[in-house]
């Protein structure tokens, strides 16, 4: 048994660390959050739930000191405290870890984190001592890092890791963990667990925003669940049902999650032949893809599944090998020629690569289809053309709010993954790759999604799943290549994508 496995003492025996009490926040034209209570225990995983956009994220930005309330007020230790900065929270031992990162990516892994709380002497930067220090934090969380190294330079699972450290560089009180796994391998998950285990026997509270199920069961101790900014219930977490989550965060029963597929197997449209990238990350591989069927590349964070299909679009530089799409050898062709034969790829990390957060709805969503119309008339744009077509794709997918003139980056995560998907539907693709389209996201949003795939195989696309969320994969594929190591490790079909026969092939390969 893990050390995260055993009971610890139950939570209700436990002081009370922090509570929110009638906590309301108010934006323009918005109710985030309508007079919720929350409380947090000493030596508790306490799971906050919802769907996108149910007020999580702002509750934990008050709680971290980064949002202030309208309204209510929030308990220390039984005492009301202002929590009007993130110094502040700090201070109290209140630490968050966020969905989105906020490091710098030219200083140092050691820089990042002591950002904001250097150690000075008369003025002068005691960079023997932060070294030191950095030093000593993470060999204590068992995080291999260069601390030397600039951000810039570490994988997205080692840039969490870093997120995770900086918490660690004062003593804790509450730890804050936002989707922390979502980038992260098995591997480096179990780390975080016996974390979070060494953390709750020290009487630390944890609040922990996770869409995982199994997450919920192996750590969690009370969920806490939010609607539309209100507060539902709360309950154990270890003898509530998943149907009966799913109906507290959506206010209706999700019977199916995933939908059954017609399959429509006809021409292939994509042929890859060993392909290998420049970077070493893809190492003679070769998939085919199908007009009508849905195609799921499985394998670990890290397997080269995302590379390969990056490399296929044109973002990623090939060393060797061959892509043919619609029988046409398009073998290092740029992102943009490929989105004109018709080839979209929608990323994984929709922050970063995938979005412009600081641009409207309506631009993110025609975004490959500048040329197109009615986005296009020609040489110039058609403002009318563009509003109307975001408009209705923004109804189709149900973005909420319905604001197509809003920043992105003042949604939710699941409408910014809504925002994204609509790019799919602005002309005709013949093949669309969605990497990890459900990163983040709920389980209503997630069931909406797949049925958007589902129906876009249907109607005759080539779809490529990339997906480390072994389900999607069992549940939506057709056929199935397994990643390792930047190979095609087995490729599967019908009722041979099981989970034991995938898993097998997820970690060593195979005896010649």
């Amino acid at each position: 048994m893990s050390s995260h496995d055993r009971e610890d003492a139950h939570p209700g025996d436990a002081h009370l660390l922090l509570e929110a009490i009638n906590v309301t926040k108010q934006f323009p034209g918005v109710k985030a959050l309508d007079g919720v209570d929350f409380e947090l225990r000493a030596g508790e995983v306490h799971i906050l739930f919802g769907e996108n956009g149910a007020g999580k994220s702002t509750l934990i930005s008050m709680i971290a000191g980064a949002a202030r309330p309208t309204s209510g007020e929030f308990r220390f230790n039984g005492s009301p405290v202002h929590l009007n900065s993130v110094h502040e929270a700090r201070a109290l031992g209140i630490s968050a870890v966020f969905q989105e990162f906020s490091l710098i990516p030219q200083m140092s892994v050691e820089e990042n984190l002591f950002l904001g709380a250097e150690e000075t002497r008369s003025g002068i930067l005691q960079k023997r001592a932060l070294h030191r220090r950095a030093t000593e934090i993470l060999k204590d969380l068992d995080f291999h890092l260069p601390v030397n190294l600039p951000v810039s330079r570490l994988t997205r699972a080692e840039q969490q890791m870093v997120e995770i450290a900086k918490a660690f560089r004062s003593e804790l009180s509450v730890l804050v963990l936002d989707e922390p796994t979502a980038s992260l391998t098995q591997h480096e998950t179990e780390q975080l667990f016996r974390l979070i285990a060494r953390l709750k026997a020290d009487g630390v509270g944890i609040i922990y925003i996770t869409h995982r199920m199994s997450e919920i069961r192996e750590i969690g101790d009370r969920i806490t669940i939010l609607r539309d900014g209100h507060y539902i219930d709360t309950v154990d977490a270890k003898t509530t049902s998943e149907d009966e989550l799913v109906r507290l965060m959506t206010g209706r029963v999700v019977g199916q999650i995933f939908p059954t597929v017609s399959y429509n197997p006809q021409q292939t449209l994509l042929e890859v032949s060993d392909l290998a990238t420049a970077d070493n990350g893809v190492r003679g591989a070769s998939v085919t893809v199908r007009r009508g069927e849905i195609v799921g590349l499985a394998g670990l964070v890290g397997s080269g599944k995302s590379k390969f299909t990056q490399a296929c679009f044109g973002a990623r530089q090939i060393a060797s090998g061959m892509v043919k799409f619609k029988d046409e050898d398009v073998t290092g062709l740029s992102t943009r020629k490929m989105l004109d034969r018709g080839f979209l790829y929608l990323p994984s990390d929709r922050k970063n690569d995938g979005l412009m957060m600081m641009r409207p709805v309506r631009e993110n969503v025609s975004l490959a289809s500048l040329t197109q119309r009615p986005v296009s008339n020609g040489l110039v744009l058609s403002a009318g053309g563009e509003t109307r077509m975001a408009t209705e794709l923004a109804e189709r997918l149900h973005l909420s709010p319905m604001r197509i003139e809003r920043t992105v980056e003042h949604f939710s995560g699941g409408n910014q993954q809504k925002a994204m998907l609509a790019r799919s539907l602005t002309r005709e693709f013949d093949l669309i790759a969605f990497d990890e389209p459900t990163v983040g996201v709920d389980v209503g949003t997630r069931a909406a999604i797949y049925r958007f795939i589902a129906e876009l195989c249907e109607n005759g696309a080539a779809i490529l799943l990339i997906s480390s969320d072994l389900p999607e994969i069992l549940h939506l594929s057709n056929r199935a290549y397994v990643f390792y190591r930047g190979q095609v490790q087995a490729e599967l079909e019908g009722a041979q994508i099981t989970e034991e026969n995938v898993l097998k092939h997820f970690f060593e390969r195979e005896a010649a």
